[in-house]
């Protein structure tokens, strides 16, 4: 929750959006997502924050020199992306607030038709638009909420026994129209500022993952409807920040790490000791099966080792948070 001096600061509502970008080690895609951006920005008022985590490769010297206009933090660390998120709070003045990344660029239209179907529909807090590579892929846009169950089926390939139950990315669906969903990805998430008001934004827990599933689920709990919204695109690379950082991309160990933790904290935040015992129970066996898998013939050590280092990770990630119950960074 939000602490009552920043919600204090959040009362007056003087611009239409107000646009939050957390940026790490990105400075070569900043050009390209603010001229996008700066193009969807006519006809409404709109102020842009950029939270940049410590990065390393001149990205606070080019927003100082290309986009004075933009209201900047530095931090000196990196202190994660749901983090960075709220240092924007005390600054926004906008009705509505938008998590955009800088690997995600918006078409002309976005920012007038996904406020105007907000202002139709008070009881939508949240809501995010079609996502697509640059070639035109349709990438996961409107997800349901994972269970230890689903998650369990996808890993094990499991899922195809059991297809009444709803997958977290499903993609079998028609895209071309509107749809409440359970929760939509934080590199486009337009969240109505009196959602924050009631809910706050991102639990400081999670560094990196999860943040917007947790957020999604507190404000569906709290009678908000979050929806999809398929009348304008948005193009996302994914995954740039992460692909910048050598410690974090090494074997993919530190972000497996963090998505482990994350995991962790997300179940046991919402559904409790059982919630987060049965996510290791599950996510267990799954690894005891994509090991046993991988001692067949003609399957390679690298598979094995690679199986057996999952599972250490995953019980070592569950001490470490007391069971779910506390972040490690």
């Amino acid at each position: 929750m939000i602490q009552e001096a920043v919600l204090s600061q959040f009362l007056l509502c003087d611009m239409d959006v107000s646009v939050v970008i957390v940026n790490y080690n990105t400075a070569a895609l900043l050009p390209e997502m603010m001229g996008a951006l700066r193009s969807a920005a006519t006809a409404m008022s709109v102020e842009t924050i950029i939270i940049d985590n410590a990065s390393r490769d001149n990205s606070v010297e080019l927003i100082r020199r290309q986009f004075p206009d933009v209201r900047l933090i530095a931090n000196p660390q990196n202190v994660g992306f749901g983090r960075a998120n709220n240092l924007a709070l005390p600054l926004v003045t906008g009705r509505y607030i938008l998590l955009l990344n800088t690997d995600a660029f918006v078409l002309p239209d976005t920012l007038l038709k996904t406020v105007a179907y907000m202002d139709a529909h008070p009881k939508c807090g949240i809501l995010g638009v079609k996502l697509t590579g640059r070639d035109g892929s349709l990438q996961p846009s409107a997800r349901y909420f994972p269970t230890p169950w689903n998650t369990f089926l996808h890993r094990t390939g499991l899922k195809r026994y059991f297809k009444t139950v709803p997958m977290v990315d499903d993609m079998e669906w028609d895209h071309e129209s509107i749809r409440p969903c359970d929760w939509v990805p934080g590199c486009f998430y337009l969240v109505r500022r009196d959602v924050i008001s009631e809910v706050g934004l991102f639990d400081p827990r999670f560094f990196l993952y999860f943040e917007e599933v947790d957020h999604c689920f507190a404000a569906k709990k709290a009678g908000w409807e979050v929806v999809f919204f398929p009348f304008t695109t948005v193009v996302h690379i994914g995954g740039e920040s992460a692909k910048s950082d050598g410690k974090l991309t090494r074997s993919g160990r530190q972000l497996e790490s963090l998505r482990l933790e994350s995991e962790m904290l997300y179940y046991r935040k919402n559904h409790g000791l059982p919630g987060a015992l049965a996510n290791l129970a599950l996510s267990s066996i799954s690894d005891i099966l994509v090991i046993a898998r991988r001692l067949l013939p003609g399957r390679s050590k690298v598979e094995l080792l690679a199986g057996l280092a999952h599972m250490r990770l995953l019980w070592a990630t569950f001490w470490r948070t007391a069971w779910g119950r506390y972040a490690t960074r």
